[in-house]
């Protein structure tokens, strides 16, 4: 029998590609969000409105007999938080409401979605793992993912909530209509508006979704040889923000103007993501470059 599976943050772009998948294929999926989904009837329908920092409404309302915990739910723009930094400790307080309902509850396979952010600035380029350190934190929203980190290891120590910590890097692609890179830029260049890229060096490693959804899938299905271990889910090449911002407005064939100007405070400058491991382990192998989920991506924009 297939394990049934809580999502937390099932309105989101990840989580609504993911319980889509997941339902695809057979399990037992209970989404939860503060917000109910705009994009998928299916997701729509089996996922809970709650709000996470309410540890009671949690315990209340959530059933008991959940085989698995996925956490994605979290204030996810990483300079919102620099600005309002009650959003930072609200990700802390919701990972812990949660891994208290694991506990409680005796749920025993739990993930959280961490960030490449947590490796902050440095003269490397490509990193692994363990190369992520607490006095790397540029910013609020790295402190929640390196603490929350910390948290997911602790329950693991102390009450046996065995887990798999995933570094997502920015994902793109359906389901997306925030204020990230790529959908900020695609609906400027329709207004016919100037882009701004914070910082001409800044170079990062673009997931398009259904990679990522993959990469969770593998975790879910290998849980029991991989557990216990943190894993970077990306593509593993760089593309600079100049370059994407070019991308895009090539792609729409618009004459937009590309501003460049210094970067933002706690933002990470170059990253690329070492995936060898979650090869390895987990069978993890990316196949959509960006230059081709930046056209999955356009195509659903333009739907």
């Amino acid at each position: 029998m297939k394990q049934k599976i809580l999502v937390t943050g099932s309105s989101g772009t990840i989580g609504t590609r993911l319980c889509e998948k997941l339902l695809d294929a057979g399990y037992d999926v209970i989404g939860v969000d503060y917000q109910p989904n705009k994009w998928s009837s299916r997701v729509k329908d089996i996922s809970l409105q709650i709000n996470l920092l309410n540890k009671e409404e949690i315990l209340n309302k959530i059933p008991k007999d959940v085989d698995f915990v996925i956490h994605l739910a979290a204030n996810a723009r990483v300079y919102d938080l620099v600005v309002d930094t009650s959003k930072a400790f609200d990700n802390f307080k919701s990972l812990y409401n949660i891994l208290e309902f694991a506990r409680l509850n005796n749920v025993k396979k739990f993930m959280f979605a961490s960030s490449r952010e947590v490796y902050g600035n440095s003269e490397r380029l490509v990193y692994k793992e363990d190369e992520a350190h607490v006095k790397n934190c540029e910013s609020p929203y790295t402190a929640s993912k390196v603490g929350g980190e910390a948290l997911v290891h602790s329950y693991q120590q102390c009450y046996g909530v065995n887990f798999i910590i995933v570094r997502f890097s920015n994902v793109y692609g359906m389901y997306d209509e925030s204020d990230r890179v790529v959908p900020l830029f695609v609906r400027l260049c329709k207004q016919g508006k100037d882009l701004t890229v914070f910082g001409k060096e800044k170079l990062l490693d673009f997931t398009y979704i259904d990679d990522a959804v993959v990469g969770v899938m593998l975790c879910i299905e290998k849980f029991d040889t991989a557990k216990n271990e943190v894993y970077n889910l990306a593509f593993g090449e760089g593309t600079s923000i100049l370059k994407v911002a070019e991308m895009i407005k090539d792609s729409l064939g618009t004459q937009n103007n590309i501003n460049v100007t210094e970067r933002r405070t706690g933002e990470v400058i170059r990253y690329v993501a070492d995936i060898s491991k979650a090869r390895e382990k987990l069978g993890y192998n990316p196949t959509v470059p960006f230059v081709d989920g930046l056209n999955k991506s356009l195509e659903w924009y333009n739907r």
